[in-house]
C-alpha cells in the first residue's frame, strides 16, 4: 500500500522512512522508562529492607505504599495530561515533568525516610505531565492517513521496553555491588539524559511547530497575579508535600470489623472516585442511544478486564520480587530486583512474532475478535500463577525453587500481556461516542490506577511477619504458593467467563472488531 503522506510534509527530515523526530523521542522514551522501571526494580526491596525494616509488619506496610504509590503515578496522567491540552502544550509538560521526575529519582539518593516520601511525590507529579504528552507527541509527528504511523508506534513502544529490559539489570547490580542509592542515582541520570534526547530534538528543529501551547494564549495569562507558566510549577512543586502525607498515612484507618477496617486514605479516595465515575457513566449511558449504550458498554467491560489484567500482571514490581528474593535460587543468575527485566525481555521477543500471527491469521479470516484476546490474555495470566503455584513441589532443602519458573511465568505473562494491551487502547476510541471519547480515555488509563488497589490488596494478604532480613523458606514459600494459586484461580475464571460471553460481546460491538 502506497503511504499517504501530507505534501506539506514531504521535506521534513526523515530516517529510515520515519520522521526523524520519532528516534528523539524514542530515545527520551527509552531514558524515561529506564529510569521509572529501574527504581521500580528497587522500590519494593528498598522498602522491605531499609524504609520498614524495624517493623514486624514491614510487609503490609511496603504493600499499602507501593499501592498508593503506583495508583497516583497513574491517575496524575488524567491531570497532567488536561493541563498540558488546555494551557502549557506537550513541549512544556514534557520539559516539566522530566525536571520533577530527576529531581525525584535524585532525592531517593538521600538516606532519609521523609526524603523517600518526597521522592516518591516527586515522581508523581511529573510523570502526570510527562507520561501523556510523550505518547501523544508520536501521533503528531504523522498526518491523518499516513500509514506509517503503525510502525512509527511499534519502533516507539520498543524503546519502551528496551529501557524496561536493560534498567532493572544495570540498577539492580548497582545496588547490589555498591548500595541502594547508586542504583537509584543511576534511575535519575537516565531521566536527564531522555530530556536531553528531547531538548536536541527541539534545538535541531525536528518537530517543527508541533507540541506547542494552545494559540488561545493561556499560557501567559493571570492567576492570582502571576503567569500560568510560572504558576503551574509553583503549584506542582506545592503539591510533593501533599501527596508525600498521603503516601506517609498508609496505616489503616481502622481496625477488622470497623467501618474502614484496613483502608488507608488513598484506598478511600480511590474508592470514592470509583463510585463517582461509575455513577456519571451511568448517566451517559441513560442519555445514549440504544447502539451507543451497547458500544459503551462494551468499552466499560474492556476496561474492567484489563484492570484485573493489570492487577496480577503488576505484582511483578511487588510480591512477585519478594517471592524471587526469598525463594528463588537466583545464585549465579541474577538478583531478585533484576528479575524485573524479564517482562520487557520476552515482550521484545515476542512483540513481532504476535504481531504475525494476527497478520497471518487476518489473511485468513481467522484473526479473534477483541474479546476472545482479552479472555485468553486472562487464561494466559491465570496459567502463569499456576507455574508459579506449583513450583514449591521441586523446593530444595532450603525453600528455593528453580529459576526455570519464574522465567516461565514471565514467558506466559507476557504472551498476555501482548494479546490484550495493543489492542485495548485502540478499542475505547471505537467503541466511545465521540463526545465523551476524551473521558474514556481517561477512565482507560485510571484502570491502571486501581489495578494498583488490587496490587496493594494481595500484597497486603500475602505479607509475611518478620523483622528478619533473611526471612524465607518453606514457610514463606507456602504463603507465596498458596496466594498464586488463588490468583491462577479467579483470573482462569474470569478468562473463562469472558470466553463464554463473548459471542454476546461481538454482537454488542457491531462493526468494531
Amino acid at each position: 500500500m502506497e503511504n499517504t503522506v501530507n505534501p506539506a510534509l514531504k521535506e521534513e527530515p526523515t530516517l529510515f522512512g520515519h520522521p526523524k523526530g520519532l528516534f528523539y523521542l524514542f530515545f527520551a522514551e527509552l531514558w524515561e522508562r529506564f529510569s521509572f522501571y529501574g527504581m521500580r526494580a528497587l522500590l519494593t526491596l528498598y522498602m522491605v529492607d531499609v524504609i520498614f525494616e524495624a517493623l514486624v509488619d514491614r510487609d503490609y506496610a511496603t504493600a499499602a505504599v507501593y499501592a498508593s504509590y503506583g495508583s497516583l503515578v497513574y491517575a496524575s496522567t488524567v491531570v497532567g495530561g488536561r493541563i498540558s491540552d488546555k494551557i502549557l502544550g506537550m513541549r512544556n509538560s514534557i520539559f516539566l515533568g522530566g525536571i520533577l521526575m530527576s529531581i525525584g529519582h535524585f532525592v531517593l539518593a538521600i538516606e532519609n525516610n521523609m526524603a523517600f516520601f518526597l521522592a516518591l511525590s516527586f515522581i508523581i507529579v511529573g510523570n502526570g505531565y510527562f507520561k501523556p504528552n510523550i505518547s501523544t507527541f508520536v501521533g503528531t509527528l504523522y498526518p491523518d492517513g499516513d500509514t506509517r504511523k503503525d510502525s512509527g508506534f511499534t519502533i516507539f513502544y520498543m524503546g519502551i521496553n528496551i529501557g524496561g529490559w536493560v534498567a532493572p539489570l544495570l540498577c539492580g547490580w548497582l545496588a547490589a555491588t555498591y548500595g541502594w542509592h547508586y542504583g537509584f542515582g543511576l534511575a535519575g541520570i537516565g531521566m536527564l539524559s531522555g530530556l536531553i534526547f528531547f531538548w536536541s530534538g527541539i534545538k535541531n528543529g525536528v518537530f517543527g511547530d508541533r507540541g506547542l501551547p494552545p494559540a488561545n494564549g493561556s499560557i501567559d495569562q493571570p492567576f492570582l497575579g502571576v503567569k500560568n507558566k510560572v504558576m503551574i510549577p509553583i503549584l506542582s512543586v506545592l503539591a510533593v508535600p501533599a501527596i508525600a502525607f498521603l503516601l506517609s498515612s498508609y496505616k489503616a484507618l481502622g481496625t477488622e470489623g470497623t467501618f474502614f477496617g484496613d483502608q488507608n486514605i488513598v484506598n478511600i479516595i480511590f474508592k470514592l472516585v470509583g463510585v463517582a465515575i461509575l455513577a456519571y457513566l451511568g448517566y451517559i449511558m441513560f442519555q445514549a442511544n440504544a447502539d451507543e449504550r451497547k458500544k459503551l458498554f462494551v468499552a466499560v467491560l474492556i476496561t474492567v478486564f484489563m484492570t484485573i489484567f493489570w492487577g496480577f500482571h503488576e505484582l511483578s514490581g511487588s510480591v512477585i520480587t519478594l517471592f524471587a528474593s526469598r525463594n528463588v535460587d537466583l545464585d549465579g543468575i541474577m538478583s531478585a530486583s533484576q528479575t524485573n527485566s524479564l517482562n520487557s525481555m520476552w515482550i521484545i521477543i515476542l512483540a513481532i512474532p504476535v504481531s504475525m500471527l494476527w497478520t497471518r491469521l487476518s489473511k485468513n479470516n481467522l484473526n479473534p475478535r477483541t474479546p476472545y484476546k482479552f479472555g485468553m490474555g486472562l487464561l494466559l495470566a491465570g496459567i502463569s500463577f499456576y507455574v508459579l503455584a506449583i513450583s514449591g513441589n521441586t523446593a530444595n532443602e532450603s525453600g528455593m525453587v528453580p529459576f526455570t519458573y519464574l522465567l516461565l511465568m514471565y514467558f506466559l505473562l507476557s504472551i498476555g500481556e501482548l494479546f490484550m494491551s495493543p489492542v485495548g487502547l485502540s478499542k475505547i476510541t471505537d467503541l466511545s461516542p465521540k463526545r465523551i471519547v476524551a473521558f474514556m480515555m481517561g477512565v482507560w488509563f485510571l484502570s491502571s490506577a486501581f489495578a494498583f488497589q488490587v496490587v496493594g490488596f494481595i500484597g497486603k494478604q500475602l505479607a509475611v511477619e518478620s523483622t528478619d532480613k533473611n526471612v524465607g523458606g518453606f514457610e514463606t514459600l507456602t504463603i507465596y504458593t498458596d496466594g498464586f494459586l488463588l490468583i491462577a484461580k479467579y483470573s482462569l475464571g474470569a478468562g473463562v467467563l469472558v470466553l463464554l460471553a463473548s459471542p454476546f460481546i461481538k454482537k454488542l460491538m457491531g462493526n468494531v472488531h
